[in-house]
């Protein structure tokens, strides 16, 4: 198999999350990082030998195959406007742009330089959540009536939390709906395969303003709380929590909860989807399990294990049942196939593309519409 040549942007703790996983692929070498903020350094730490602060620059010395775009949300269109008019294939951290347009005008770059663009939407890829999508294509529950679930954490619980992503400049207008709500949207739509056609939002920001540590602030890091640290007083102007109403495609109806301050979740997503036969629930807290309920004989519960589930599920598992596959995994199995893909235009995938990318950027932008009219907005 060629090998492919692939760099990084962006050495938060998501880029350090990407590197890990393209290297267990075993055909891909990172072989350069970018960041405009101790390159070097960070090259060193994870042991890369080339560094660049210009992400240009980079581009044009190497010849690379992939750039995966770990930076904040306000860069995203930039660069990888300039890496795939270069011919570079791209992986894109959500949401992949600031606005809609951008969006729309990146797809349509990737389709008409005919590039490989992903968005990593990653729990795609744990192999119980993927096993609902096959349970309910197979009929398993009937006809889908309802969907319910959360996105929790509590990262931003004390008004001392900061981060890049509190600012609308960097981040965009919406942040926890844009950051972990489109997650939890993107993989109710992938499982259930049905489309939202309307929302409704509520919007709560419990702090109007938080308090900075002056000086570098990194995206769940744990700053000390001492008297001694020096804060600046910041306005925030995008949610903390939402909670939202949904209708889809099918009539059925849906709900859920995206809180950014909910104490003692560290990152739990929860997925229930109820049918006229059966219904099913996930949660990355208890992440090898699927719980199939029934009313007229016992509930059942479906552990992670390739020889119980079905095909496009067992191609997401590497490791033996009783073996935990967790967050970088979900991301290994991703990257696999967005890698194949470059190598292969007819191999078998199902990872997020910019269309895809596209459709979260337009229902965040409906949902943050919902929360101002506070009604019922139609999904375009």
């Amino acid at each position: 198999m060629k090998r492919l040549k692939s760099a990084v942007i962006g050495l938060g703790f998501i880029g350090a999350a990407h590197i890990e996983a393209v290297r267990r692929l075993g055909f891909v070498d990172v072989v350069a990082v970018c960041d405009p903020v101790d390159a070097h350094q960070k090259a060193a730490v994870n042991h890369i030998d080339q560094s660049f602060s210009d992400y240009k620059d980079m581009i044009e010395k190497l010849d690379l195959d992939f750039i995966h775009i770990c930076t904040p949300n306000y860069t995203h269109y930039e660069i990888a406007a300039y890496a795939i008019e270069k011919g570079i294939n791209i992986i894109l951290e959500k949401p992949m742009t600031m606005t809609v347009d951008e969006g729309k005008k990146l797809a349509a770059l990737a389709k008409k330089h005919k590039v490989v663009a992903a968005v990593n939407f990653q729990n795609r890829f744990y192999p119980a959540a993927h096993y609902l999508k096959e349970l309910i294509g197979s009929g398993e529950i009937g006809d889908i009536t309802s969907i319910s679930g959360s996105y929790l954490q509590d990262w931003l619980l004390y008004e001392t939390d900061y981060s890049w992503r509190l600012e609308t400049s960097k981040s965009g207008s919406t942040r926890a709906i844009a950051d972990i709500g489109s997650h939890w949207i993107d993989l109710i739509e992938y499982i259930s395969g049905l489309r939202i056609t309307e929302v409704m939002a509520d919007f709560k920001t419990v702090y109007h303003k938080r308090k900075k540590a002056k000086g570098q602030n990194l995206t769940f890091s744990q700053k000390s709380k001492a008297a001694s640290v020096e804060y600046e007083e910041i306005p925030i102007d995008t949610e903390d929590m939402a909670s939202l109403m949904l209708r889809f495609e099918n009539g059925a109806v849906g709900s859920a909860l995206i809180n950014q301050m909910f104490a003692g979740k560290k990152n739990s997503i929860d997925v229930k989807i109820s049918g006229t036969v059966a219904s099913v629930e996930w949660n990355l807290d208890d992440l090898s399990n699927v719980v199939i309920g029934r009313r007229s004989s016992p509930n059942q519960i479906v552990t992670k294990d390739a020889g119980l589930m079905g095909k496009d599920t067992a191609s997401l598992i590497s490791f033996p049942a009783g073996h935990a596959e967790g967050f970088p995994d979900a991301f290994k199995q991703g990257f696999k196939q967005i890698y194949s893909k470059a190598l292969d235009d007819k191999s078998e995938t199902f990872f997020a593309d910019l269309e895809a990318g596209l459709r979260e950027m337009i229902i965040c932008e409906k949902i943050r519409e919902s929360s101002q009219k506070n009604s019922f907005v139609k999904i375009l």
